[in-house]
């Protein structure tokens, strides 16, 4: 439990309540669920697992596009999300949700209590931006493990993103949204943001230029790969190589005389919620419709239609 509140118990507990609506019933199960979740599969012990060799962990943060470009002016860290152009095929699923963990775990154990000393207040919530650049129908293929990861997310991590800011969203971003909205739990559909372009002008209204994620710096910049000082997705980037060489420090402390080895650390993969479930379907639904009007107006190309 130490673990989980990092000396800030009270607002641990509200994060819980907020979840189940304030019921405290509910919130108490939540809470001893996440206790069982953490002891059963040594979430303690995870950043103190390396993903090695240092080439696959390479392959999956190309291929899971995740970062820290800086924080806001209220000092909430500011994570960077590219949900578009995120591959998910360097690797088994067991990586991709254990990189994911330990981000979490990184964010939850020294990056929140880092900034609440700076501060001198409780910082327990992050500021995340969803770069939609790229989002194709190939992402029908990332639906199940986007629908784990979100669980996951749901139900040990939760109320832990202050608000959610969507940028660079393409028309069938759009089309999407309008579907899944309506599925949404009210306090979920008020934390989201869907900005205008690349939403630059809007982020500057809550954090300083150099804490914006390189794919709002323009508008039309997308995800691409910029320095990668700047790309804060990249392995280079001064949050990575701090979060990977923090990990593989906790390794020798806590495993000093034994040699790392390769192998993912397996985490019991959650059943979604009813409403992770409908919302996976209901995308599934709409991206297949999707996908069955382009090969009707690709086979249409090039007719002509006469007038008699």
């Amino acid at each position: 439990m130490q673990n989980v509140h990092q000396g800030f118990r009270a607002e641990t507990l509200v994060r819980f309540l907020k979840a189940r609506d304030w019921n405290v019933a509910k919130a108490h199960k939540m809470l001893v669920d996440c206790l069982h979740w953490r002891v059963q599969n040594t979430i303690d012990d995870i950043l103190a697992k390396p993903i090695v060799p240092t080439e696959l962990y390479g392959a999956v943060r190309d291929s899971q596009l995740i970062g820290m470009s800086g924080y806001s002016r209220e000092g909430l860290p500011v994570f960077a999300i590219g949900v578009g152009l995120s591959t998910f095929d360097k690797a088994s699923v067991h990586y991709y949700v254990q990189s994911h963990i330990q981000i979490n775990e990184y964010r939850d154990c020294v990056i929140l209590p880092s900034a609440s000393k700076k501060h001198g207040r409780p910082i327990t919530t992050c500021i995340k931006v969803l770069d939609m650049t790229g989002l194709k129908l190939s992402a029908l293929s990332k639906i199940k493990l986007l629908t784990i990861i979100s669980t996951i997310d749901d139900l040990n991590y939760p109320e832990k993103t202050n608000t959610y800011y969507i940028v660079n969203a393409p028309y069938i971003f759009s089309a999407c949204w309008k579907v899944v909205k309506p599925l949404l739990q009210e306090r979920t559909r008020k934390k989201i943001q869907v900005l205008p372009g690349c939403g630059r002008d809007e982020l500057l209204k809550i954090m300083d230029i150099a804490s914006l994620p390189h794919f709002c710096r323009k508008d039309g910049s997308g995800s691409s790969r910029n320095s990668e000082n700047e790309n804060c997705f990249s392995l280079d980037h001064p949050f990575h190589q701090q979060l990977y060489n923090y990990i593989k420090q906790q390794s020798l402390i806590t495993e000093p005389a034994q040699p790392i080895k390769q192998g993912s650390f397996h985490v019991d993969l959650p059943e979604p919620a009813a409403e992770e479930t409908e919302i996976a379907k209901s995308l599934e639904s709409e991206l297949q419709k999707f996908e069955k009007g382009n090969m009707l107006s690709k086979s249409t190309d090039g007719i002509k239609i006469d007038d008699d």
